[in-house]
């Protein structure tokens, strides 16, 4: 298995991103359509290049991780892409959503310069259970610059959590959710780990 930067990698990957971003984020992105392939074609334009990690094998990626300096973006959307695939209306609501909570909200703790955000962890369907977003954590936080790192999590999502406490990430922030019902979880929960 190798880790590379998103832009290291010889063949178009953005299908493939798009494909494990769907399906670890369904739960939330079924609102707007539950044709999980338009969802893909949605995204695909979305990730930015360098702030991406993979883990790839035989060609195929198995997991991904972005990891930022305060005030990066790891996504950027396009409107014009969300209405194209999920039509005028839908599109547009999507995007003012997801574009409020991916590109406009701020953490609600400071970041300083030396700490690096960790976003959108996702795993394929065929790999989960196998340690590979363990292990691309891991390369993330022994081949970045930073200090420190801080990332975000639902309090659901069990899973998540106990590998980031595997990779010594600590609980430092609960920050309730209003709509909790439709969302699905009760806090967002905010785990930073020192080197």
């Amino acid at each position: 298995m190798k880790f590379l930067k998103m832009k290291e990698v010889n063949h178009g990957i953005r299908s493939e991103l798009s494909k494990i971003f769907v399906d670890c984020f369904y739960v939330w992105l079924k609102y707007f359509t539950k044709n999980k392939e338009k969802l893909v074609r949605t995204f695909e334009h979305i990730f930015v290049d360098k702030a991406f990690y993979v883990a790839v094998e035989d060609g195929k990626v198995l997991s991904m991780a972005a990891c930022v300096p305060n005030h990066s973006r790891a996504v950027k959307m396009n409107k014009k892409e969300f209405k194209k695939h999920l039509g005028f209306i839908k599109g547009q609501i999507a995007y003012l959503i997801l574009h409020k909570e991916f590109e406009v909200k701020e953490y609600p703790l400071e970041i300083p310069n030396h700490m690096g955000k960790i976003e959108f962890v996702a795993t394929s369907v065929d790999a989960r259970g196998k340690g590979v977003a363990y292990k691309l954590l891991q390369h993330i936080i022994e081949t970045t610059n930073y200090e420190e790192y801080v990332l975000e999590v639902a309090s659901n999502n069990e899973k998540a959590i106990k590998l980031y406490t595997r990779l010594g990430f600590e609980e430092i922030k609960r920050v309730p959710q209003k709509n909790a019902k439709q969302s699905g979880f009760e806090y967002l929960i905010y785990m930073q780990l020192k080197k």
